[in-house]
């Protein structure tokens, strides 16, 4: 995988529904180095529009982000 930051941390956000996902993020994230990254899956599809959308608001990299079945799973690299 091109350009794939190196995970630091790894989150089952499964089951969980928003807000949730992105508060057990904005949590984890303060707690990796600049330049890591967290991988999480979640199940809740509002994970579609609010990571992003969190990482924009933070100033975080949303790396990548993709679908396998029902489950997400999303990257997101620390920059602040």
């Amino acid at each position: 995988m091109e350009n794939e930051p190196t995970i630091a941390q790894s989150l089952d956000l499964s089951g969980l529904l928003c807000p949730i996902p992105v508060v057990k993020v904005s949590k984890a994230i303060k707690d990796i180095a600049i330049g890591e990254a967290i991988e999480a899956t979640a199940t809740d599809p509002g994970v579609l529009m609010d990571i992003p959308a969190w990482c924009k608001g933070s100033g975080n990299e949303m790396v990548k982000m993709d679908k396998e079945g029902t489950t997400f799973r999303f990257i997101v690299r620390r920059v602040k």
